[in-house]
This record gives C-alpha cells, structure tokens and sequence, in this order.
C-alpha cells in the first residue's frame, strides 16, 4: 500500500511545543522508566543529556566524544535503559567508533549522582563496517520479551554491492536480539534459544534480515508490536510492522514493495516479507523517520495511531495502519522520535529542537490555508 497523501483532521487539532533548544545535532530522545520523569537526549558528537520535567535546560549524563566517528551518518546513533534500570543502573548505547568506523554496542551505568553516567565502558558487540561512512542504523530498544534489539544498516554506499543485507552469515542489514543479562562463551551477551539461526546456518543474533537502514523502530508499549522504518535508496520509504522472527524484509531485491532487479535472486513476493505500506520520494520526501504508536494519557492523538516523518520534507504522519495522513507540515529535519514515561511523543529535529506533540490549546490560532494548498498538492496513491 502506499502513502495516500490526504489532509489529515488532525492536522489543526495538534502543536509542536519545544521542550528543549540550543542542541547540538540532536538524534533521539527517551526515557530510563524509572519514575524520574526526566528525558534523556542523544547527540550525534557523543554527548547524552539529560532534562528534568519543568526544566528547558539539559545537562550532561554522558560525554564519550573521544570514542565516535562522527562522519555523515555516523556518530552517537542510540540509547537504551534495561528495564530495570531503577534498581540496576544499566543502560546501553550504539554508536560508530573513531578511527574505523566500526560499529560498537556497549553497556554503561549511572554513577552514585542519578543525572551522571559512569565513564566506565563494557563494550557488548562490534560489527566491522565498510569503509561507507552511511548505512549505519542505529536504533536500540527493550522488546517485551526483556532482550535487546538493534537495527543495522546494510554498509552504505549504493544498491548494497556486496548483499550484506541478505546474507545470513552477517549481521549488516538486520534486527538483531541479545540477551544483555546472560553472558555467552567470551561475550558479554547471548542469544535467545529461539533466534532463528540458533543451532543452524547463520549469526546467532540476527532476528529479522532483508534491511537498508533500519534506521528508527519501536514497540507499541501496549500490545508490544514492533513497527521499524527502513529508510531506502532513490524510489521507496517504508514501514514494517509485526516482524516476523526470521523474516526475509526483501532489500536489495526489493526497495519497499519496488522490485529493483538487483538480484542476484529473482523477485519473488512469495520468498519475501512486503512492508506494511511505501511511499515515494515526491513532494521533497527521501528518507523516512519511524516512529511510535502514540499511548498517551493527554489524549494528542486517538490511541492506537502510529506517527512517523520523513527526514528531507518535514512532513508528520500518522497511520491506523491502513490509511495514511500528513499529520503536520514542519520545516524540520526529524531525525527521532521519542516517548516520555507516560506516553506522550516528541519531535527530534536534528537542527537542535525536542517538541512534544500535544492537542491544540483553544486560544491558540493558526494559519493552516498553506498546509491546505499543500495537501490538495498531494497525489493520491503515489
């Protein structure tokens, strides 16, 4: 399915009301969900800050510059707090290290002060990146099931020469899964009994592969589904949702549900999993931003609605999974989005902004005759 580009009745109904500015290319924001309310912001030179509610003003949790490459699309990429973090002080962070590239999961701890990380590293996994400073995903999180994910991008440069992303033996251009609280032989983690490739052909940690860059994904903190964006190559954005563990996504065979005669295998839609919906790189769109299924108290959005954006066009959209609507026209490049520990959604703009989505005030007044013109602009169905 595509994107139908229609006006959304929401698209008067919301607001952005920023949280936090003056950041330095900001890349996500989160939570530890440990009660303290505060927001935890990523940027891409390797700082986390983080942000008590009420206040505008973040501090430094963590500064780990010396260690990122921070080049194009690499640098400080992702963030996860265990979920038990209230009483074991764990969190986990992803990103491209200086000098190679190379990407790096590792695991820290907060320190006896609870707004400052320990500097003490545990580093958890490596993947040997390509000399291709982009395609590096980036995104970790918590799944129901108390293991770690990771999104990794196929390697970069163009049509993924090398099939990265189909080959099983590799861990570029997948959904991996580990278990951070069961050491293996040698490694800091292990790999759930039921990954796919346990005790068969294949990397132990891969969960899902076919993937470009998986670049933002979450799960629907209520039914515990998980929805990825995987940003594509010149034609197709797309959104998957409910990854099936040992899932074929169909990249480089297919570019969202585009077949793109790459090869080397035939395309086959039977031999692949198509996303739940594409769309097309029209109207300034080149580069999704997943997002996450909105299950806020302060009713911004219906519950149950998935909001997403692209990177290129500033545009927010929102999904029931079937019909897709522009929800807001921005002139951000949003990099993330993000959750608070009540459900509540943000904008990340890598210009240096965090937002809350939020429900129009009635004193608030807007012009929305330019968003109007822009969505009878839209072509259905593209």
């Amino acid at each position: 399915m595509a994107l139908l580009c229609a006006p959304s009745p929401l698209l008067a109904q919301i607001q952005l009301t920023a949280v936090v500015t003056g950041l330095s290319n900001p890349l996500f924001v989160g939570h530890a969900g440990d009660g303290s309310q505060r927001l935890f912001i990523v940027e891409q030179d390797g700082i986390i800050r983080v942000l008590h509610a009420g206040h505008s003003t973040p501090t430094i949790f963590l500064d780990v510059r010396p260690k990122i490459a921070t080049d194009g699309e690499q640098g400080l990429l992702g963030l996860a707090f265990h979920p038990q973090y209230a009483t074991n002080g764990r969190f986990f962070v992803y990103y491209t290290r200086a000098g190679d590239g190379t990407i790096v999961i590792a695991e820290y701890r907060v320190s006896d002060d609870p707004d400052v990380a320990d500097t003490m590293e545990q580093v958890l996994l490596t993947i040997p990146h390509p000399t291709n400073s982009n395609h590096n995903g980036g995104m970790l999180a918590f799944g129901f099931d108390g293991y770690l994910y990771a999104g990794i991008g196929d390697g970069g440069g163009g049509n993924d020469e090398p099939n990265n992303a189909q080959n099983i033996d590799l861990l570029l251009g997948k959904i991996l899964r580990i278990d951070v609280n069961r050491p293996g032989a040698g490694t800091l983690y292990s790999s759930p009994p039921d990954n796919p490739f346990v005790n068969a052909p294949g990397r132990d940690e891969i969960f899902a592969f076919g993937f470009r860059n998986p670049w933002r994904f979450s799960f629907d903190r209520t039914t515990g589904e998980l929805w990825i964006g995987d940003v594509g190559q010149g034609e197709r954005e797309e959104i998957d949702r409910a990854i099936v563990k040992g899932g074929n996504y169909g990249w480089r065979i297919y570019e969202g549900l585009l077949c793109t005669n790459l090869g080397p295998s035939l395309c086959n839609p039977s031999d692949f999993i198509d996303p739940l919906f594409d769309y097309s790189h029209t109207r300034g769109r080149c580069s999704v931003t997943g997002g996450y299924v909105y299950r806020g108290s302060r009713g911004a959005l219906p519950a149950g609605a998935y909001v997403y954006g692209d990177f290129c066009s500033g545009e927010i959209f929102v999904t029931n999974g079937n019909m897709q609507n522009v929800l807001a026209l921005t002139a951000m490049n949003i990099s993330s989005f993000g959750e608070d520990e009540q459900g509540e959604l943000y904008v990340v703009d890598r210009s240096g902004t965090v937002s809350r989505i939020e429900r129009m005030r009635a004193s608030c007044t807007d012009d929305f005759a330019h968003a109007r013109a822009k969505m009878r602009d839209c072509v259905s169905g593209q």
